[in-house]
């Protein structure tokens, strides 16, 4: 059988394997809580592109098992985020469109991830859609995992794309040579229904099968009050296959092949209103408020009249929305083939290729604004701020993504030096035209059949009008990187690693504006030059951005023993720049940097009390940080609409320390921990003006914190099995609390601090109940039922009125596994 890349590792570098033999008893002992894949007692991770001993890797990282996703009840990005100190997303868009944010890092709206996802070595297919898409993890991606490793700090230098905050690596089982596998199904509150099947199948020495499905429905928990379109937002429906090969060809040459295909059919997410710029003057409620202008004087008391007045009057709870968008909906498709070559030409030489295509399609439509209101006159006709569909027979995201990587990695100087040095190359295209259409300030009975009445505009000054955005991108990358670590003595050692990016962006816009000088008679205008444009080709508007920047690491690691490694590095991060030519103005930016420092420390204990502690503390200093801006019109342009505009504008300070730690005091119990302080400050903001705009408005202040940014973030789990006998089985107790601090969500909002939450999950099971190979498990997320919002609409002066997006209530249910093969 062949040799693991890591065994090898250990045959050839004695000082290495000399730790990883005095270290891994006394973690292992604690690696139920832990996760990750174990190998020879080791938990092994791939932080670097390698496997080795977690507690080996100078990165601060949280990692988890399968079983520990289950526990937490782990199905989107949203929840991985939840539980995951110094992780954040953004689910403005809906939590299949979620981003994710590390250490202050945030993904704003058209901009490269900060955060970059990688599922099997391979990273997250490239999306440019008006609401976000793309870039991430999908619902269905988390299971079947070996393990999922949350890193923190840049990773530029070894990985495929560059990025400021970090990396999340999705680790699939791989094919082994046991029949085995398992089927799964699972009940729960919400309606939830959800069956998992994994088959592993050796068909030969040295061809392996493994293949699974994962299929899950549940009801939405926001239910819809208004009576338009869906039922309930914010559920789930979706159905994720994979099949992955493992074929030895040689004894040294191994082809890894996956194919991953998850199609998500829901209702999408809607944001609840819940405040209104108003006030009361002389016993009249509902008077537009100080700092209400344009819009926002109409649509303020609009909302304040009739949907807030709607929710008091008939006792609307904390999960009743309203919706006035008949097509919500999120649809979204995604194929990928994987295949991974590796050749171990000798002990001290592996050549590794990584290629993989992807295509992906998204659907969507939805009231992003939450508002449902009617003109006062005219006998009521619908009317709302924005409110966003997909383009007739167009999708809203439609793109390709190839990636081709090339890595040698070896040792050398009778193993004291480790490296690895490699290739990168990006191609990600257009499927298709991919378009919107956006209501604004107009009544539409049908949108995309263009049946709107601009009530407050004339023929000669329109007012309202419906918004046709087109959009083509274009993205090569092309990395060239080397890393290597010197072992200067058995316990001292010098890493340096260096990685030269070209990013390239090309891309295509059309922007129409369609105004109404009669009822349901349509004449479009385009935005760039104001003109008349019945064919959206007339307004094709074209632009490039390249940008190319090195990025480096020098680390020192000093391992005085086999269970103490103390690191000290300094990182230089990259975030490529972009465009966006759809914008009301279109626009391109360029990149931006960071300068990483950090100390850290990685301790385990063995003994009567056996466990871990690792503590990392940081320091970055974030210069031309892409920045979202808020565009408000002022007036002067009838063709202007309320847009946003990324910007290069702003310095930032981030500082922090992370622990991670955990503690086996006696049989059974296990205790573990994860703690971010994080303190972030946003020091400069000089964006640009844009003619017919007001100043734009950032989402954090001068002097303030950074966006999704919470100051404290703790998550502890304490796990406990009963001492019985193997017949019986293992029963075992665990539970998980989380606290987060309050958050900066939208800096110009009244409602734009997030409040602290309190999260609670228990979970119990029975694994080989009595002897057989059954398991079975309840769970309960968020215990307490706690009400708590998950970001800002940030649309409190801009519209007159704001809205929180809200996160999920209490979850519980029942898994019923039958493992075969084991």
């Amino acid at each position: 059988m062949r040799q693991s890349r890591l065994s090898r590792r250990l045959l050839t570098t004695s000082a290495f394997g000399a730790c990883l033999a005095g270290a891994t008893p006394a973690f292992a002992q604690v690696s139920a809580e832990r996760g990750a894949r174990i190998e020879d007692n080791a938990i092994i991770v791939t932080a670097r592109r390698t496997e080795e001993r977690l507690q080996d890797v100078p990165i601060s990282m949280t990692v988890y098992d399968q079983q520990q996703l289950e526990n937490r009840n782990v199905v989107n990005a949203n929840d991985l985020a939840t539980y995951t100190p110094s992780l954040t997303s953004n689910s403005r868009f809906g939590t299949d469109n979620a981003s994710f944010a590390i250490r202050g890092f945030v993904q704003e709206a058209q901009t490269s991830p900060s955060v970059a996802v990688y599922f099997a070595d391979v990273v997250a297919a490239r999306g440019q859609p008006a609401l976000g898409g793309g870039n991430n993890a999908l619902s269905g991606s988390f299971f079947d995992l070996q393990n999922v490793q949350v890193l923190k700090g840049p990773q530029g230098t070894l990985f495929g794309r560059n990025t400021t905050g970090g990396a999340v690596l999705l680790v699939p089982n791989k094919p082994t040579d046991i029949l085995e596998g398992y089927v799964e199904g699972s009940l729960g509150n919400f309606d939830m229904k959800r069956f998992q099947a994994v088959l592993n199948v050796p068909l030969a020495d040295t061809f392996k099968v493994r293949l699974g499905v994962d299929r899950m429905k549940r009801d939405g928990y926001l239910r819809n009050r208004s009576g338009i379109g869906p039922s309930t937002f914010n559920d789930t429906d979706y159905v994720s296959l994979r099949g992955s090969v493992v074929a030895d060809l040689t004894p040294d040459l191994e082809n890894y092949l996956i194919f991953d295909y998850i199609r998500s059919e829901t209702n999408g997410t809607i944001p609840k209103v819940v405040i209104a710029n108003t006030q009361t003057v002389g016993g009249i409620p509902c008077i537009p408020g100080a700092g209400a202008s344009g819009a926002a004087l109409l649509l303020s008391s609009l909302v304040c009249s009739q949907q807030l007045a709607r929710a008091a009057a008939n006792d609307y709870g904390y999960y009743d929305v309203e919706n006035n968008n008949p097509d919500a909906q999120l649809r979204q498709e995604q194929w990928q083939v994987i295949n991974t070559t590796t050749w171990n030409a000798s002990d001290s030489l592996t050549i590794k290729n990584i290629a993989s295509y992807t295509e992906m399609r998204q659907r969507q439509s939805g009231a992003i604004m939450g508002e449902n209101i009617q003109f006062p006159v005219a006998g009521g006709l619908p009317f709302g701020y924005v409110s966003v569909y997909h383009d007739n027979n167009r999708d809203t995201l439609s793109q390709y993504t190839f990636t081709e990587e090339l890595q040698l990695q070896g040792f050398g100087f009778g193993g004291k030096l480790q490296y690895q040095v490699g290739a990168y190359y990006e191609n990600s295209g257009p499927l298709g035209w991919q378009g919107t259409l956006t209501s604004i300030l107009a009544s539409c009975t049908d949108v995309q059949s263009l049946q709107c009445t601009d009530i407050l505009g004339s023929p000669t000054s329109p007012a309202g009008f419906v918004q046709n955005t087109l959009t083509k991108y274009k993205f090569e990358n092309i990395g060239f990187y080397g890393q290597a670590t010197y072992n200067i003595t058995d316990t001292l050692s010098m890493t340096g690693g260096l990685r030269y990016t070209i990013d390239k962006v090309k891309s295509q816009g059309s922007v129409r504006i369609a105004v109404f000088p009669a009822p349901n008679f349509p004449v479009f205008i385009c935005t760039s030059t104001g003109l008349p444009a019945p064919d959206p080709t007339q307004c094709i508007v074209q632009l490039n951005q390249k940008s190319e920047k090195p990025t480096w690491l020098v680390g020192l690691d000093f391992k005085p023993t086999p269970d103490m490694l103390f690191y000290a590095k300094y990182a230089r991060g990259y975030r490529q720049g972009n465009t966006n030519p759809s914008n009301t103005i279109p626009i391109t930016w360029g990149p931006e940097k960071v300068d990483t420092y950090e100390l850290g420390a990685k301790l385990s204990f063995a003994g009567a009390v056996s466990g871990f502690f690792n503590i990392a503390a940081f320091y970055n200093d974030f210069q031309d940080q892409q920045l979202q801006a808020n565009l408000i019109p002022d007036g002067t342009n009838p063709a202007a609409s309320p847009s946003a505009a990324i910007v290069n504008a702003g310095t930032s300070r981030i500082q922090g320390i992370e622990v991670e730690a955990g503690i086996k005091p006696f049989a059974g119990f296990d205790l573990t921990a994860g703690y971010t302080y994080l303190d972030t400050k946003l020091k400069s903001y000089s964006p640009p003006l844009f003619p017919g705009f007001l100043p734009p408005t950032p989402t954090s202040q001068i002097g303030g914190d950074l966006a999704l940014s919470p100051h404290h973030k703790l998550s502890a789990t304490a796990s406990y099995t009963l001492p019985l006998d193997d017949s019986i089985g293992r029963i075992t107790f665990s539970g998980t609390y989380t606290y987060t601090s309050t958050q900066i969500a939208a800096a110009d909002s009244p409602i734009g601090l997030l409040p602290s939450t309190n999260l609670v999950n228990l979970n119990a099971s029975w694994s080989d109940i009595g002897g057989m190979p059954v398991d079975l498990s309840v769970f309960a997320t968020n215990v307490t039922k706690e009400e708590y919002p998950v970001y800002v609409g940030g649309t409190f002066y801009s519209a007159g009125f704001d809205s929180l997006l809200l996160g999920p209530p209490r979850m519980y249910g029942i898994r019923l596994r039958y493992n075969f093969g084991r």
